[in-house]
């Protein structure tokens, strides 16, 4: 380490006087060696990927006499200033990028100072490389010259790329782009271009190849990444030719023509061919082998064929030349040939028209009978047609085409020299329909091009069709639909359906037939398409008013199409409505109306709405009918039973009305019923079973029994009774007063009595210790009237006995049974009872049971009438 001290005469005379004073020393850097990140800078290291502005250092040192120091750098003349330095910390900052490969060292000048002595040192830091760099290829462009017989595998062109970083960085290997498709190779450590193995350069195939060679180094650290860098270079690889091809000619086949105005010695026409060598190619040397027979000569080195001899002496129409052209070296050696044949046609002037022919000479007419719709691309065999033009060259080059309908047939070939075979090829098989045209017309015409005559022909072509099955039979709907009357007779039309197949004969003929679950009541005639009701068929809406089913329409072939039938059978007003019974018993009571019904069967209306009205009854203006609903009622002034009175003298209230229901269809039915109507009124009778009787009154013989199992009861109850109570008066010889029975108002009830046992309950009266109990739930009234509900009659205060003369009505007097619960009062039974001759000692016993009653009731304080 070197110490330089800096001294100005000034400061020496101040430092001799101080000094004799004290001495001063010098300050100092520690030197903590080349791994230290503080200290001199002494052999620092700094990778050139260093970001400017990094803090590398930091300059560490001290004063002897502990005065504060201060750092500074300096750089010699013309070196670049890549570092700062913070004067009072020491801290040192890269200030400019550094690049290895332009400098690797960096010398600095680091000072340190404590005000009065300055210490300078010259360090050396060490650039360190990163892979910044790319390989660079050297002496580009790179363009190889390479002959076409050069042998695979053989080295062509060595290829050289440097990289300027160290390390792996610098170092390069090779590889070509494209590998599967390039014809070369290329060692991946020197950089040697070959030839792949077995691979063959052919300068007639391809004259140039472009090889794209990519150099990759190493790779190595960048700014704290792993890098790897590579280029690209092309090089270009010109094949050169080789003497390995036969000549070739140009432009072959040769024709030529010598007209009848050509003059001896005039040129026909030029062959050329060409070495097939092109890259240097021999000359070429040209003669006729054979075939000119004295008449044609050619040039040697132009190959230019002439006419040695006048038109007239030509005795050939038509010559065949084989000329022959041959390589001839530098040194005059034939080495290859090749041979071309040329044929040359003496011709006239254009005097002669483009003909058509036949088999048997010129035709204009052409006829063919073929079926339809050939496959497109199909050849119209059946027409030999050919053309010719007899005169040459130019004169006898024309164009076909088909003129008529167009794209359904084509003409090839459609430009003819001289002479063609005419094909007509099928372009369009479905526009060859029978159904549509059954005849085809064309004209085929040839007319010349390049003439100023302009000379052309034509031939008809007639092709008539033949037809063929090709069309399915279709119908004239997709569905029909129909409507038959449901009293039509087996046999009748329901419809026509109608199919047609445009195909002729008897591929044209239709047959129908149907199918399907709703087809069993119907047939089809096979003709004509006629649906029909089977002869047993019997049609009815209300069972079935639709039916469907499929229709198929087939022609001989089997091909067939289907339509779907829909048949709807209308109802017809063919049912009469009808009443349960034609005579029926009904129990009015007044306010209450009774209901009449009748059923009419038929499907839809308004056949099958009833209107309802009274026709006849006695008396009349009493009763009036909903002529919707059928319910009966009285007029609104009869409110009671004594109103009816004063209108007949009818005592028994049974009233016959003839109803009639008729329907709404067209023509209208009409049914009647005779409705035998009893009117009764609702306050004379209350309870049970004044409402059972009422309501069985028109079925007496439910009635009978029902009563006749009560009676029976009631006898064995009272026989048992009033023996228990002889005993007890025998014993107490006391005679009870006989008490006036009052019978209780009953209520109407339904027919649907159920009787059950009689249950003793705590009366208010003793005319109520027995209750016979009806089934709530099998109530209903005569007329169907859910709405009358039989409720329990509150306990009520016995009524006082009706008069005498009330009892008996009209010319049959009514009797009663007196019961413990009130009376009933059946008339249809009268004469029964009286037969039995038992009513009065019945009286007694029930009169003795209810004076019993009351006696107990009297014990417990209840009271009593």
């Amino acid at each position: 380490m070197k110490h330089v001290r800096h001294f100005t005469p000034s400061l020496f005379l101040s430092l001799v006087h101080v000094c004799l004073v004290q001495a001063n020393y010098a300050p100092y850097f520690f030197d903590n060696g080349a791994r230290s990140t503080n200290g001199n800078m002494a052999l620092l290291s700094l990778s050139e990927d260093t970001p400017v502005g990094t803090h590398v250092y930091t300059l560490n040192g001290t004063d002897p006499e502990g005065d504060p120091v201060t750092y500074s750098l300096a750089y010699e003349a013309g070196s670049r200033r890549y570092f700062s330095v913070d004067k009072n910390l020491g801290n040192v900052t890269l200030i400019e990028e550094l690049d290895r490969e332009k400098e690797d060292e960096v010398e600095v000048i680091v000072s340190i100072s404590d005000g009065l002595s300055t210490v300078s040192e010259k360090v050396r830091i060490l650039v360190m490389d990163a892979n910044d760099e790319s390989p660079e290829f050297i002496n580009t462009p790179y363009i190889v010259q390479v002959p076409e017989n050069t042998p695979s595998g053989s080295s062509i062109f060595k290829i050289e790329a440097v990289d300027k970083d160290t390390g792996s960085g610098g170092s390069i290997t090779y590889f070509l782009q494209n590998i599967h498709a390039n014809k070369f190779t290329i060692d991946r450590h020197s950089g040697v271009l070959r030839i792949k193995t077995g691979v063959t350069l052919d300068y007639e195939k391809s004259r140039t190849h472009f090889v794209v060679v990519v150099a990759k180094d190493g790779g190595g650290k960048l700014r704290g990444d792993n890098k790897v860098f590579s280029a690209t270079t092309t090089v270009t690889v010109n094949v050169e030719d080789v003497q390995d091809t036969p000549p070739m000619f140009i432009g072959t086949p040769y024709y030529g023509y010598v007209y009848e105005d050509t003059l001896a010695g005039s040129e026909v026409l030029t062959v050329v061919a060409l070495d097939g060598d092109r890259g240097k190619p021999n000359s070429i040397h040209y003669c006729i082998v054979n075939g000119d027979e004295g008449s044609f000569e050619i040039s040697n080195t132009t190959g230019a064929i002439s006419v040695i001899k006048s038109p007239n002496q030509l005795k050939k129409e038509v010559y065949e030349l084989k000329v022959q052209a041959s390589e001839v070296s530098q040194e005059g050696d034939v080495s290859v040939y090749a041979f071309a044949m040329v044929t040359i046609r003496v011709v006239d002037l254009n005097n002669h028209p483009p003909t058509f022919y036949g088999e048997n000479g010129p035709q204009n007419r052409f006829e063919l009978t073929m079926y339809e719709h050939p496959p497109e691309g199909e050849i119209l065999r059946g027409l030999k047609i050919t053309v010719n033009d007899s005169d040459q060259g130019a004169n006898a080059k024309f164009n076909l085409r088909l003129v008529g309908p167009g794209g359904i047939f084509r003409v090839v070939p459609q430009t003819v020299l001289n002479e063609a075979q005419v094909t007509i090829i099928v372009e369009n098989s479905a526009a060859i329909d029978y159904e549509k045209f059954k005849v085809l017309t064309f004209k085929l015409l040839a007319i010349e091009v390049n003439t100023p005559e302009k000379f052309s022909s034509t031939a008809d072509i007639v092709i008539r069709l033949l037809d063929t099955n090709d069309n399915v039979p279709k119908f004239s709907s997709d569905y029909y639909i129909a409507r038959i009357p449901e009293n039509s007779p087996g046999g009748s039309n329901v419809v026509a359906v109608t199919a047609t197949d445009p195909d002729s004969g008897l591929w044209g003929e239709v047959k129908y037939s149907i199918y399907g679950t709703g087809a069993d009541l119907f047939l089809i005639h096979p003709s004509t398409g006629i649906i029909y009701t089977q002869p047993w068929a019997v049609l009815d809406a209300e069972v079935n008013s639709k039916y469907n089913f499929y229709v198929k329409a087939e022609d001989t072939d089997g091909k067939y199409s289907l339509a779907e039938v829909f048949i709807t059978v209308l109802d017809v007003n063919d049912h009469s409505p009808e009443f349960n019974e034609n005579i029926q018993e009904k129990t009015m009571i007044i306010g209450t109306p009774v209901k009449i019904e009748a059923i009419d069967q038929d499907a839809e209306e308004p056949n099958n709405i009833v209107d309802y009205s009274i026709m006849q009854a006695d008396p009349a203006n009493v009763f009036d009918i909903d002529q919707s609903t059928g319910e009966i009622k009285l007029k609104s002034y009869i409110r009671s039973l004594d109103i009816i009175h004063n209108i007949t003298k009818n005592k028994d209230c049974i009233w016959s009305v003839v109803v009639q229901a008729k329907d709404r269809g067209s023509p209208s039915f009409s049914t009647t019923a005779v409705l035998k109507i009893d009117i009764t009124e609702e306050t004379l009778h209350k309870g049970p079973m004044a409402a059972f009787l009422m309501q069985t009154k028109d079925n007496p013989m439910k009635a009978l029994g029902v009563l006749a199992g009560v009676m029976g009861i009631m006898v064995l109850i009272t026989i048992m009774i009033s023996t228990a109570m002889f005993w007890r008066n025998k014993r107490s010889n006391k005679i009870m007063p006989v008490r006036r029975i009052i019978k209780k108002k009953q209520t109407p009830q339904s027919r649907a009595v159920r009787m059950e046992w009689l249950k003793f309950k705590r009366p208010s009266n003793a005319a109520e210790k027995f209750v016979v109990e009806d089934d709530a739930k099998s109530l209903h009234n005569e007329n169907s009237n859910n709405n009358i509900q039989v409720a329990p009659v509150p306990p009520t205060a016995p009524l006082p006995p009706p008069p005498p003369a009330l009892a008996p009505r009209g010319d049959t007097p009514g009797w009663r049974v007196p019961t413990v619960s009130g009376s009933l009062t059946p008339k249809f039974i009268n004469k029964q009872l009286k037969k039995r001759g038992h009513g009065s000692a019945h009286n007694a016993l029930v009169s003795e049971l209810k004076m019993k009653f009351e006696k107990r009731n009297a014990a417990i304080g209840e009271p009593h009438i």
